[in-house]
């Protein structure tokens, strides 16, 4: 699967995104709000993974590829997680710290959405992180999301969730088809 948007590609993550996907996770800046950074073996482990979700569900993490050089520079896509006790789909994403507060995390994001409400039968998607994390909630909250609740997660410490309905996705999806 691929999905295209002004500026990306998402597509299946391949094993030759070795190096730039080590890059991204690795470095401390860019992982600044996740768990911890990823060594090699963790990083070949992560794409096995989501090429596997997206083999078994048709979603998962995606490569995030930037059309004008082929670059990849991150990863995003849904995946179901527990989040406070419940699993749920949720929205997530990473790019390297070059190439972050340019609107790609956003543009991709909405990529997603768009692929989650149009091809499943999921009624809300959900998006989570460090209560810290404002880059990230931001994010969300431009693409539409709104705050569901914070509460306390031994691997965060505090967690901020966010979510956005398919009918508050259409509603939004049809005024900016409008403008």
């Amino acid at each position: 699967m691929t999905i295209e948007t002004r500026r990306l590609i998402l597509r299946v993550m391949r094993e030759d995104d070795l190096a730039p996907l080590l890059a991204i996770f690795s470095d401390p800046e860019t992982m600044q709000y996740y768990p911890g950074t990823f060594d090699e073996a963790r990083v070949r482990r992560w794409i096995a993974v989501n090429r596997d979700r997206c083999r078994t569900f048709g979603f998962g993490l995606f490569a995030v590829v930037l059309k004008e050089t082929g670059e990849v520079i991150g990863d995003c896509g849904v995946t179901m997680q527990q989040i406070d006790g419940v699993i749920r789909p949720e929205l997530g994403y990473h790019i390297h710290k070059a190439h972050q507060r340019k609107g790609y995390a956003s543009e991709a994001a909405r990529a997603c959405m768009e692929m989650i409400f149009t091809r499943t039968t999921f009624g809300e998607l959900y998006t989570y992180m460090k209560h810290t994390n404002a880059p990230s909630y931001l994010t969300a909250i431009r693409n539409g999301f709104t705050f569901v609740q914070e509460y306390d997660d031994p691997v965060n410490v505090r967690t901020r969730v966010y979510r956005i309905t398919r009918e508050a996705w259409a509603m939004q999806r049809e005024k900016e088809v409008r403008a």
